[in-house]
């Protein structure tokens, strides 16, 4: 992570410490470029590491990138610390919108970022319920500390696709997609999407397949994952256009069955309603438009 200024107060005794690096901060922190790296190298190896990390305790919050060259190097390094966290949810949260607000962070990644701060924030307002719930002295405590919690760690959680795709900046549709990679895509086809090899609407699409297909598409390369994909969407139009013609009461040639996943069932389900609406509609339309005509035919005479 490149000199990024904390987003909180910290106190400003800055010392010198061995802060803790852990994975489960780690995932949060942007890899470095080549180009990127080597620069902020030299500027330690030529200046020193004039800015202090910023530290929770004895775990390191922001400056992962300098605390690795500095210690590559055997160089000295001042911490300071954050007092303003209260649990291991408060830095994963600050994290959490540090990166949410950064335009190198792809559209999947905000997607994770806001879907995972939606569960931290809903277990938080869980518990707090609880907490309030045993008496009523908590629930004014409760109350009291909810309403001086910083930004970051508001309470309200993300409860719905619209919220999470408004925090995040993507759609509510790439919400849907990124939750169906996270649910049924094989760790190979996750990674494929974090590193850009495929875009999201292709991941999604291809990790409707079983484990084995969706390995073997990663396998075969972005060709064979969009050509997955693409016969993944053909199967569902057939999927559609068979539903629609059952409804209309017409035969379908080369049926599919129709889908088993609770999401796309009501999806279709809707689209149909939609669709049955629409051709009432041009219906009622074309009756007054006969009748019109016919009214006009009798006039003529």
């Amino acid at each position: 992570m490149l000199r990024c200024a904390p987003l909180l107060p910290v106190s400003f005794d800055v010392v010198a410490m061995n802060p803790q690096v852990l994975d489960e901060l780690r995932v949060y922190i942007d890899p470095l470029t080549l180009d990127e790296h080597d620069a902020l190298e030299r500027s330690i190896l030529a200046e020193g590491c004039r800015d202090a990390l910023v530290v929770w305790g004895d775990i390191l919050v922001d400056g992962h990138n300098r605390h690795a060259i500095c210690v590559k190097h055997g160089l000295p390094f001042q911490t300071v610390q954050n007092t303003t966290f209260k649990s291991m949810d408060d830095v994963h949260l600050w994290m959490i919108e540090q990166h949410l607000g950064r335009r190198s962070v792809s559209d999947f990644q905000r997607g994770v970022l806001a879907l995972r701060k939606k569960d931290i924030m809903a277990a938080r307002k869980a518990t707090a319920a609880l907490v309030a719930s045993s008496t009523p002295e908590a629930d004014a405590t409760a109350a009291s500390a909810s309403a001086d919690l910083p930004p970051w760690a508001d309470p309200e959680p993300l409860n719905s696709r619209e919220a999470i795709a408004k925090a995040a900046r993507i759609s509510s549709a790439t919400v849907t997609q990124i939750e169906k990679i996270q649910k049924t895509a094989a760790p190979e086809l996750v990674a494929a999407v974090k590193a850009g090899s495929i875009s999201i609407n292709v991941a999604a699409a291809v990790a409707s397949l079983p484990a084995e297909q969706q390995l073997a598409a990663v396998a075969g390369g972005k060709k064979e994952l969009q050509q997955a994909a693409r016969q993944v969407r053909e199967a569902r139009a057939g999927q559609r256009a068979a539903a629609v013609a059952e409804m209309l009461d017409q035969p379908a040639v080369a049926a599919e069955p129709l889908p088993t996943d609770s999401e796309e069932v009501a999806a279709l389900v809707k689209r149909l309603r939609r669709t049955i609406t629409d051709l009432h509609a041009e219906n009622v339309r074309l009756k007054a438009d006969i009748s019109r005509l016919s009214g006009s035919g009798h006039s003529a005479h």
